[in-house]
């Protein structure tokens, strides 16, 4: 097919090039600066799709951030592919510090504690937690009892703070990317039409001097005879 990779990458490289672009995450941070600056659209509403990108990013939903940017930017009138964009704010170098921040935010606000310890660390709550998702899947096809223990310690403890908690941080730095980028995207429109409006009138005296060419040709060429 056309659009068919030429060289099929193994799951082994692809999650390498996720972890770690092949240009980097700084060259994949300057292409996704560079989409943002040719959005059409006012600096406002493509600010705001940004908001609505980096607030997603605060969300315990992973693998759904593009589906939840989307429709946060609908419900706040935001540039829909800003917003898409604006998901790249959460990445494997971000995600550590936002999931650390969204979960002590959590427990804070809902007066609770992480229990964290050699028993119950927070990669065991999720190991526990899929464990059971796969036993409970199985118990529907067995007469095996169904476990919920893992789940509810992982809601508990882990995904409902994690909710709660990301809501102030995601409005933060949402609110800081957007006020951060309208300036921005502003001046960059504003020069790009004045590079649009010079070269307009470069073409406009070109055509006006080829005209004018044209006229003194054609006068010259039916002169009278004397």
């Amino acid at each position: 097919m056309v659009f068919k990779r030429r060289d099929r990458r193994t799951i082994l490289q692809a999650t390498l090039d996720f972890l770690w672009p092949r240009g980097g995450w700084s060259r994949a941070f300057r292409y996704v600066r560079h989409r943002v600056h040719r959005l059409p659209g006012s600096p406002e509403r493509i600010g705001r799709g940004i908001w609505a990108g980096v607030f997603t990013t605060f969300s315990p939903f992973y693998g759904l951030h593009f589906i939840i940017a989307a429709i946060v930017a609908r419900f706040v009138q935001g540039n829909l592919l800003a917003a898409l964009l604006g998901t790249f704010f959460g990445n494997p170098l971000t995600y550590l510090p936002i999931g650390v921040i969204s979960l002590k935010t959590g427990h804070f606000l809902l007066g609770t504690e992480f229990e964290a310890g050699e028993e119950r660390s927070l990669i065991r709550k999720f190991t526990d937690a899929g464990y059971d998702l796969l036993h409970n899947f199985w118990a529907i096809f067995t007469d095996v009892e169904m476990d919920w223990h893992g789940l509810s310690v992982f809601w508990v403890e882990v995904f409902y703070p994690y909710l709660i908690g990301g809501i102030l941080p995601g409005m933060v730095a949402a609110t800081v990317a957007y006020y951060l980028t309208v300036p921005v995207i502003r001046a960059y429109q504003k020069r790009r039409a004045k590079k649009i409006q010079a070269k307009f009138e470069a073409l406009k005296a070109k055509a006006q001097q080829a005209s004018a060419q044209v006229s003194e040709h054609s006068s010259n060429t039916q002169e009278p005879e004397s």
